[in-house]
């Protein structure tokens, strides 16, 4: 099967001339994509979307994960519709803030304090400031094999794409493994008295070792850190309470965003009282200038975000998200076996929040072979850089999922065969976000 996408085409190309990269965000890049098959979306409705040039998909990793309740929820969008007629932005505080500030806080005990912003850079960011703050300290330390944390100098320095970032900034982040408590401990005593805080995702691909992450919370106390979780991915997929209820540790600080708000724009810094409040008016210590946005109080995105958190604790969503996973991730091992593929195309990762990847003969991750798999997704009607589920799946979705996923095995099988992906790539291979050249 074919798939041309001659509005799309153009439309890049439009986009191009008027946007740098041609898209908001680097991960939805056509370079993410087969040569002529980066569909431009039209719109979408629970887990389908269609292209400008009205061709149907199934599709993963909705909004880079945060539509996690599928396009246009009844509830989420009547919420934030509802709050549009009423006014979108004050010049004092809406009440809508009081009651989301209420539910994010019921939802997520483990917290003390929430302020809400648009986006999950402003969050982590604030929170490594918050951070330095209380500590006196300059350095940040973060999880290496964790792949984002902000667009913001203190991490972007550290990635292949540092142009126009002083090294002097670069050099007050420092780097810790994911799992390992001792190689943890020796970066804190290497820079003794100097590290503010620890930033990492609570989990990712993997489970976190036994006690690795109550053995983090002791050693942050012990060293006189703060301890961070990036809930951007983990919160409300892994729990409603996110990782840190759901692994039973709590961290001093933690940011949330993404399936907050079912795409709508809205973050969340949440915390420790102690800490919070030096961004407040109630301190008697220096002020810091903690979150500040015109918009990060929109009464339209907070009112998404309250029905998100009410649709998950009523409808036990982080549940069906596991559900829906579990069957795609057991049919594609299935299917990827009958093929001879199993040790090539792979699925990792919580069943909430899956990823794919593409190996060569070798075993080795390859932007050929991921290429060439995308390429059978997306002539097959299914779109995504991931096998990250929505709520909004039916059962029929994931089958149809398997079975495209089945034909693609088979054209990988060839591949292999022939030692040679080339002739099923359709141009240009795919291309990883972080690099330094274009």
């Amino acid at each position: 099967m074919h798939r041309h996408l001659p509005q799309s085409m153009r439309a890049n190309e439009r986009l191009h001339a008027m946007i740098p990269g041609g898209a908001h965000t680097y991960a939805k890049g056509d370079d993410q994509y087969p040569e002529n098959l980066a569909p431009v979306i039209s719109h979408g409705r629970g887990s389908h979307v269609w292209d400008v040039d009205g061709h149907e998909y199934i599709e993963y990793g909705s909004g880079l994960r945060a539509v996690s309740l599928g396009h246009v929820h009844p509830r989420v969008s009547e919420a934030a519709r509802r709050e549009i007629d009423r006014g979108a932005n004050f010049v004092r505080p809406s009440i809508v803030e009081e009651r989301a500030a209420e539910k994010f806080l019921s939802t997520v005990p483990t917290a003390e304090m929430v302020k809400f912003a648009k986006n999950g850079s402003d969050a982590t960011t604030a929170a490594v400031k918050l951070a330095r703050a209380a500590t006196g300290r300059p350095l940040v330390a973060i999880c290496a094999d964790h792949a984002f944390f902000s667009i913001d100098d203190w991490f972007i320095g550290t990635t292949p794409m540092s142009a126009g970032i002083p090294g002097e900034i670069t050099d007050l982040t420092v780097s810790f493994p994911y799992g390992d408590l001792p190689a943890t401990e020796k970066v804190l005593q290497d820079n003794a008295g100097r590290i503010a805080c620890l930033i990492l995702e609570a989990s990712t691909q993997h489970e976190p070792p036994p006690g690795y992450l109550a053995g983090l919370r002791e050693l942050t106390t012990r060293y006189g850190c703060v301890l961070i979780f990036d809930e951007m991915i983990t919160g409300f997929r892994w729990s409603e309470a996110g990782a840190q209820g759901l692994y039973g540790v709590t961290p001093d600080l933690s940011t949330f965003g993404k399936a907050l708000g079912n795409g709508f724009a809205v973050s969340a810094l949440a915390g420790k009282r102690e800490l919070m409040e030096l961004g407040g008016l109630r301190t008697g210590g220096e002020r810091v200038f903690l979150l500040s946005t015109t918009h990060g109080a929109e009464t339209h995105s907070l009112a998404a975000a309250i029905a998100v958190m009410e649709t998950y604790a009523e409808e036990g969503i982080s549940a069906r998200l596991m559900a829906l996973g579990e069957r795609l991730a057991a049919g594609v091992r299935e299917v990827a076996a009958s093929a001879g593929v199993e040790e090539n195309v792979v699925v990792r990762g919580r069943a909430s929040n899956l990823v794919f990847g593409t190996l060569d003969a070798e075993k080795k991750p390859s932007q050929d072979y991921r290429t060439l798999f995308l390429r059978q997704l997306v002539t097959g009607g299914i779109i995504g850089p991931s096998f990250v589920v929505s709520s909004a799946l039916s059962e029929e979705d994931i089958d149809r999922t398997v079975e495209v996923v089945s034909q693609a095995c088979l054209v990988y099988r060839k591949a292999l065969d022939a030692d040679d992906p080339a002739p099923w790539l359709g141009g240009r291979p795919v291309k990883p976000v972080f690099r330094r050249r274009v």
